[in-house]
């Protein structure tokens, strides 16, 4: 049977892209995620979902593609025939666009290019409309020429990241005036989770203060404590997204908590979580300074509050609380691997 909507994710194995498939298969979609061709896999986020992926009526089904291979993202379209389309794919490190200049322009900014230009093509040719949702980012105000930062916001990014964020999200304004593409922006601010990479700052707090706790790492090194950010959480955001998409007309959003907060008191709650005091552990090192910073970012969601109808519903406390708990079970089953460990090696020596 023809389910009514069917989605295509790119970007799906990452953290918005897993916690948006959910909402979208609790809501009866059919979901399709585009992820890349490697020789291990990097389905963990999803894992839970991808229960029959592969038969032919299941609800959420991956295929292989690229951001930088237009055609191939051409043919998805034309095979899978979504409903809608929700563009999160992107090198997303900011302190490693510093060092990928031109592959994050490539994937971040032209492969947005690629995939509108393979809707455009598409909904020319068949003649229904793909509603269209680009993850926009806070990035892109960079050096903020203004506090909150609203829609109207002058842009100033500070990054390779944020330059290539800027370019993807005019070209979508650009696509949706041009030829008529339902395409919205959602310019979110920072979210975390659980399921954040490691490699991005407030997973590499929470995941050291669990594995200090338990004495399986001596310290953390971070950059700038006094970067602030408006941090929320990325179950939350997905929602946002699913919402633009839902209404007639299509426009830009930001997405935020509204609120900002240190990474110095990031540091401060989450150590706190697990009795101790960050002060005794953390260490900075200039090697995670960014080339330009971006010191102060902080969001005001009134224009998504009011149009969508949509609030983050997770504070910062509870984030933080939920991010150290998740990372305290993986710590405690490190630690029990690390004790077997040692006691299979002891009848040897």
């Amino acid at each position: 049977m023809m389910r009514a909507h069917r989605a295509v994710i790119t970007g799906i194995t990452g953290q918005d892209g897993s916690y948006l498939a959910e909402l979208l298969l609790a809501k009866g979609y059919e979901v399709h995620g585009l992820v890349r061709r490697s020789s291990t896999f990097g389905t963990q986020r999803i894992d839970h979902l991808y229960r029959d992926a592969h038969e032919a009526d299941a609800p959420l089904r991956l295929h292989y593609g690229d951001m930088a291979d237009g055609n191939a993202l051409a043919r998805l379209i034309r095979e899978i025939r979504p409903t809608e389309v929700y563009n999160l794919a992107a090198q997303s490190h900011v302190r490693v666009s510093f060092d990928q200049p031109t592959y994050t322009a490539d994937v971040t900014a032209v492969g947005t290019l690629r995939l509108l230009e393979a809707i455009r093509d598409f909904q020319d040719a068949v003649g229904y409309q793909i509603r269209f949702y680009q993850a926009s980012s806070s990035e892109m105000y960079g050096k903020v020429v203004e506090v909150p930062q609203t829609e109207s916001t002058p842009f100033y990014p500070r990054s390779p990241y944020g330059v290539a964020k800027l370019y993807a999200h005019w070209i979508t304004v650009n696509y949706r005036e041009s030829y008529g593409l339902h395409a919205s922006c959602g310019i979110l601010f920072n979210h975390e989770s659980p399921r954040r990479g490691e490699t991005f700052v407030t997973r590499k707090i929470t995941r050291a203060a669990t594995r200090i706790k338990l004495g399986l790492q001596p310290k953390l090194y971070l950059g700038n404590l006094d970067a602030q950010r408006d941090w929320g959480f990325a179950g939350d955001y997905v929602e946002a997204m699913w919402l633009m998409l839902q209404q007639d007309s299509p426009d830009d959003y930001v997405v935020a908590t509204d609120e900002t907060h240190s990474v110095r008191e990031f540091c401060e709650k989450a150590f706190a979580a697990v009795g101790l005091d960050y002060r005794d552990h953390v260490e900075i090192d200039p090697r995670y300074y960014r080339p330009a910073e971006v010191d102060l970012l902080l969001g005001s969601s009134a224009k998504a509050r009011r149009q969508l109808g949509w609030q983050p519903r997770v504070s910062f406390d509870e984030l933080v609380t939920m991010m150290v708990d998740s990372d305290m079970e993986i710590a405690r089953k490190e630690q029990m691997l690390a004790a077997n460990c040692r006691d299979a090696i002891l009848p040897y020596r």
